[in-house]
């Protein structure tokens, strides 16, 4: 078998392997990731216009995302916590009902089971960087209206 041949096969494998379906996988003894050029995924298929890289490990996941100006995701939820770091752009956030506006350099916290939304502003995308505990994968479960 080839050199590509066995990359391909051992990040097919990895990804594979995911929590979330497309996700990267860290293989054993793999420590660095290029971000931008891991597999781009929809950071929610079902409910946000979110996407990005995304790598999983034993534990953590960890996503480079970008959210396209004046798009956004719908209220959802996820049974695992969640970290959002603003790197660009504006994001109108809430979380269990508190509105804020997070620019660059902003931490977002994200408990767990907790309804949430987000929209960037149309005054540009928003890239964010967000880790999540892996009890669970990235991808959340839209609101169901009542």
């Amino acid at each position: 078998m080839s050199d590509t041949a066995k990359s391909y096969s051992a990040e097919s494998q990895q990804t594979h392997n995911a929590r979330t379906p497309g996700a990267k996988r860290a293989a054993p003894g793999e420590y660095y990731f290029d971000m931008t050029k891991v597999n781009s995924i929809m950071g929610g298929p079902a409910y946000s216009t979110v996407f990005g890289g995304c790598v999983e490990g034993e534990r953590m996941i960890a996503a480079l995302m970008r959210m396209p100006a004046g798009t956004g995701a719908e209220p959802h939820s996820h049974p695992n916590e969640q970290w959002v770091y603003i790197l660009e752009g504006t994001m109108d956030s809430t979380v269990n009902g508190k509105r804020h506006l997070a620019g660059p350099g902003s931490a977002v916290y994200i408990p767990a089971d907790t309804i949430h939304h987000a929209t960037a502003t149309k005054d540009g995308d928003v890239v964010f960087f967000t880790v999540k505990d892996a009890s669970h994968g990235l991808h959340g479960v839209k609101k169901q209206n009542a």
